[in-house]
């Protein structure tokens, strides 16, 4: 007892323990729309941070390019009608219309030089020390310098009359507006959140019917199988998801109602014999009945149990070949002495009232591909059923036919003059444990004959169909390939 509850302990833990892995999971939604806006965002932000450098380098460059024109311009300014260099008063007042036409700040700082470098102008007013300090800072190889400095030489005629050096801090030539940078974030901001809209409703748009088909799926693992699916998709691939689940449930639900008519009849009818069995050698053994009529109640006896074999014979062969474990030979053999000595044994069989099947062969010779103990299986199955299915107004008539077709293979065409097969049976003739009214009244069996021969067929390489319907009876078509 304690073993037992030690189990149930050990059973409730292990499933307890993986009910709370299942609450681990995630759903599709917010597994993708998280990891999908991280992921934007990373991207966003870093094409943001890459493309903020790329504009800070361009609006230095071009700030530089508008400070050399400058240095050009009061370059030009400072030559006097008579070429030589000259200073005017209205030079500070050309500075700060071009410091506001340009855009330029207010760090910026103009230095007008001499031929010898000494220092003739600045704006803002600078002393010797601090020119030196920012024209060193420019002038030098550094590579973060805190000044860059655009240059112009002062050219009279004399020659080169002096230099002049407008020079701006590299803080203020990377400087973007804040108004831009506002506008900038607003755009990057707006498009993180397109991107998870976008995603987002992606994300619904496949989650519902992946939902749709999950529940249908617990309703048929619950036994369940009367799902109903709305497939009006319109993305192909989810509607094909949809439909094939649809079609699977259906497959499913006639599996399962095949499943349970298959138990109840092969129950019944395994049932039946033995029953049979038990209730003759009863009354023998207690000796409700003796001598010449016991005799008779054993032979019954006999053939019950006769007919129990062939039905578990059949039931287990069924198994053994739709498993694939029933190995199958591909022989060269002729047809012509196979099918006479397949005839001349099942003959031996049946009575004499059973006519002599009719055989027509071909003028050539015919060799097929196959095993001779399957293709013996199949003929004498199908000529069995043809016994089984004659009609009580006319004698019994059998034909075999083998020819040969253009896409080289061997029909073996088996025809009766029978009861025939009612129409609305011709689709379900082949199906497993499938028997017509007329044998389900007459006959017991477990209906695999047809199947178990269809099966062998195939595993030759060939087939069987139902041929033509005659005026009377019907006609099996067994095709075998040719052997080349």
């Amino acid at each position: 007892m304690d073993n037992m509850n030690n189990r149930r302990k050990n059973i409730v833990s292990t499933l307890t323990k993986e009910h709370s892995k299942a609450k681990k999971h995630t759903s599709i939604l917010s597994y993708w729309t998280v990891r999908y806006l991280l992921i934007i965002s990373s991207g966003l932000l870093l094409t943001a941070l890459v493309t903020f450098w790329w504009i800070q380098q361009e609006a230095m460059n071009n700030r530089m390019q508008t400070t050399g024109l400058l240095a050009q311009e009061i370059a030009d300014r400072s030559v006097g009608p008579d070429g030589k260099l000259a200073i005017t008063k209205g030079l500070d007042k050309l500075v700060e219309d071009r410091k506001r036409f340009f855009k330029l700040t207010a760090e910026m700082c103009v230095i007008i030089t001499g031929p010898q470098g000494e220092m003739l102008y600045s704006q803002p007013p600078l002393t010797e020390e601090e020119m030196r300090y920012k024209l060193n800072d420019t002038l030098t190889d550094s590579r973060s310098p805190e000044y860059k400095a655009a240059s112009a030489e002062i050219r009279g005629e004399q020659g080169i009359l002096g230099q002049v050096f407008v020079m701006q801090t590299t803080r203020s030539l990377r400087h973007i507006p804040p108004e831009e940078i506002t506008f900038f974030s607003i755009i990057i901001v707006f498009l993180i959140i397109l991107s998870w809209l976008t995603i987002y409703l992606l994300s619904i748009k496949l989650a519902k019917p992946i939902q749709r088909v999950a529940s249908a799926a617990a309703q048929i693992s619950g036994g369940q199988y009367n799902i109903v699916l709305e497939t009006g998709a319109k993305e192909r691939e989810i509607h094909e998801l949809l439909v094939s689940f649809q079609e699977m449930a259906g497959k499913l639900q006639q599996f399962e109602q095949s499943r349970a008519v298959m138990l109840a009849g092969v129950s019944h009818e395994l049932k039946t014999p033995v029953t049979s069995i038990k209730g003759l050698l009863h009354a023998v053994r207690e000796g409700v009945v003796e001598g010449d009529e016991a005799g008779e109640f054993l032979g019954i006896a006999l053939l019950e149990a006769e007919r129990l074999q062939r039905m578990v014979a059949d039931l287990l062969d069924y198994n053994a070949l739709t498993a694939g474990i029933v190995a199958v030979r591909h022989d060269r053999l002729e047809a012509a002495p196979l099918l006479e000595e397949i005839l001349y044994q099942w003959k031996l069989t049946q009575g004499e009232d059973v006519c002599v099947p009719v055989l027509h062969l071909p003028e050539s010779r015919l060799f097929l591909r196959g095993d001779p103990l399957r293709i013996q299986q199949i003929i004498v199955n199908l000529l069995n059923n043809s016994v089984q299915a004659k009609a009580q107004d006319r004698k019994l008539q059998l034909t075999l036919e083998l020819a040969a077709t253009p896409q080289g293979s061997a029909e073996i065409t088996v025809t009766d003059n029978g009861s025939g097969i009612h129409p609305e049976s011709r689709e379900l003739i082949f199906e497993a444990f499938f028997r017509s009214t007329a044998k389900q009244s007459v006959l017991r069996g477990l209906g695999l004959g047809l199947t178990f021969s269809r099966l062998l067929a195939e595993a030759m390489g060939g087939s069987l169909e139902l041929g033509s319907t005659p005026t009377q009876g019907c006609s099996f078509v067994l095709r075998l390939p040719l052997a080349g």
